[in-house]
């Protein structure tokens, strides 16, 4: 069953406290006439339709969970799609979702789920726990032609390995007891199991939808991505069914046989808009009824004008990115000179909304393995000289990527933050050459992928309340986004990530948290506050530090009739 209360119960309950909107100022309704006894019954009226309209910063990427990590991509199968195990809005602790109950066995290697009964897919197959099997094997054994090395799947991040490389994965299979219960096997313990289940990346598909789609063949292409049909059309058990998508728009309606709260939204549409310009006027002018995320410079017009404004408690960290691929980015010297030369400082106060955090570590601190003792490479112009000068580094052409035409919930305005690290980087000495990539046309890929990217822009929004989920997919096994391999830094993610939880784990990730600081492979910049902006429509919104953000928890105001 669900664990004890997670460190990341007070950022919740922070969120739910600024997600509870009272509206005021409803006019006073006049009494209705008397109404005459009748034999004819009235007749029973449908619910009348609710549009919802949501505008974000960038179109996602694809819609098969499996296979994308970017939060636009989340955002659309979180409302289509389920996994066993939800996050508790109040306490962060993972909840009852498909799976109603579980049990821990054999020490930790095997847990157990009762599943929801009753439940159909979109398609009207049936979930059970075949179902369950027939997706964490898909998982397992997915094709290099399909996923690439991995890195950026979650499957890889959780379980280390594929069953091509199954001496080094922690998956030991999916077990079918019956209909409605299943049990999951892992060849080592992991203390951040269960939440890791919440992850939107596990969410259940219909194996008939994946066999009839073919979703393991990329032979699509969506937002510049090579996506599979099935990834143009996702199948669940969620609140919403999926409708279509197209380059700006996606369209969800609500799922008439949802098994859960079906809420007061029956069409769904999320609307891309890429400059935060656009997002404002879209709202103010009442074509969408809310937008994420919000841009510092529109945080004040917003107020002003008397929108709602929610903000999410900080759990998610942006950084700039080191490739050691790059032969001269080997030199720790070069590597710590190019974090002495950025002010942290004055990029948090001009280009993120205040309140924002700068760090040297990349554990936020209400997480077990913050170090206090961890101050990083402080900013300082003449050391990042000096200790340029005394490097191997000659002036090399070093490309530095970043995404355009995008906002994300870490990094809202990537152009302005680029600019003024860039313009720091040069008067250190550095050869910075811009390679400006639109997030819609590949920057994801480019970035984490074998290239010539030397320093890119990136972020990273926590799933769950657990420490491994921000150093072990950065660091916990070689990538080619950073393109290092440190074997020690390895081993350790790998040895706390299954120890239980108590003053030994956390002594293990504040060791980690030192060594990434004195080994500079990548440099944590800030710990961002996100914000959405609604329209009055809205009386409440179900605000999620870890965008567990499902639309059929928004509530509306109910239209009166005077």
């Amino acid at each position: 069953m669900p664990s004890p209360a997670s460190p990341l119960r007070m950022v919740i309950q922070r969120a739910l406290a600024l997600s509870a909107v009272v509206l005021l100022g409803v006019t006073a309704c006049t009494a209705a006439p008397p109404v005459l006894p009748s034999t004819t019954p009235a007749p029973t009226q449908a619910p009348t339709p609710t549009l919802f309209t949501f505008g974000t910063g960038t179109d996602p990427l694809g819609f098969d969970p499996a296979l994308v990590s970017d939060t636009e991509s989340y955002r659309v199968t979180r409302q289509v799609m389920e996994g066993l195990l939800t996050v508790n809005a109040v306490t962060g602790d993972p909840a009852p979702s498909l799976a109603t109950e579980w049990t821990e066995g054999d020490d930790g290697l095997k847990y157990t789920f009762t599943l929801r009964p009753g439940v159909l897919f979109h398609d009207g197959t049936a979930f059970d726990a075949a179902a369950v099997c027939a997706n964490f094997e898909r998982w397992y054994t997915m094709p290099v032609s399909t996923r690439g090395d991995g890195s950026s799947s979650m499957f890889k991040q959780v379980f280390r390995a594929f069953s091509d490389d199954s001496e080094n994965s922690l998956y030991d299979g999916c077990t079918v007891g019956s209909a409605l219960q299943v049990t999951l096997g892992l060849k080592t313990r992991l203390t951040g199991f269960l939440p890791s289940l919440t992850l939107p990346a596990f969410a259940i598909s219909s194996p008939t939808a994946l066999k009839a789609n073919t979703a393991n063949v990329l032979d699509q292409t969506f937002a510049s991505n090579k996506v599979s049909r099935y990834g143009l059309h996702p199948v669940g058990t969620g609140p919403f069914t999926f409708a279509e998508a197209s380059a700006g728009s996606v369209t969800m309606n609500a799922n008439k046989d949802y098994w859960g709260e079906k809420g007061q939204i029956t069409t769904l549409k999320f609307k891309t808009f890429e400059q935060p310009a656009t997002r404002l006027a879209a709202l103010e002018e009442g074509s969408i009824d809310g937008y994420d995320p919000v841009t510092p410079d529109n945080l004040d017009k917003l107020i002003k004008s008397g929108k709602q404004v929610l903000q999410r408690d900080p759990f998610s960290v942006m950084y700039v990115g080191i490739n050691q691929k790059i032969p001269v980015l080997q030199d720790v010297k070069v590597r710590e000179a190019i974090a002495a030369a950025i002010d942290k400082s004055l990029l948090a106060s001009n280009f993120f909304i205040g309140g924002t955090a700068t760090t040297a570590q990349f554990i936020p601190p209400k997480l077990s393995g913050f170090n206090n003792a961890v101050e990083g490479i402080a900013y300082d112009p003449q050391k990042a000289k000096t200790l340029l000068a005394a490097s191997s580094y000659n002036g090399e052409e070093l490309p530095f990527y970043y995404p355009t035409n995008a906002a994300r919930t870490y990094l809202p305005t990537p152009e302005k933050v680029y600019v003024q690290i860039a313009v720091e980087l040069t008067k250190a000495g550095f050869n910075i050459k811009p390679v400006p990539i639109p997030w819609n046309e590949g920057y994801l890929t480019a970035v984490t992928r074998d290239g010539n990217h030397a320093l890119s822009l990136m972020g990273w929004n926590g799933s769950y309340a657990d420490p491994d989920n921000f150093v072990g997919p950065l660091f916990g096994s070689p990538g080619a986004e950073l393109g290092m391999d440190d074997p020690q830094l390895t081993s350790k993610i790998t040895r706390a990530r299954s120890m239980p939880n108590g003053p030994d784990r956390v002594a293990a990730y504040e060791s980690i948290s030192k060594q990434i600081a004195t080994t500079v492979p990548a440099i944590p910049i800030v710990f961002p506050i996100s914000a959405i902006a609604l329209s009055d429509r809205v009386q409440s919104y179900p605000l999620s530090p870890v965008l567990n953000e499902v639309f059929n928890q928004v509530k509306l105001v109910t239209p009166t009739t005077d």
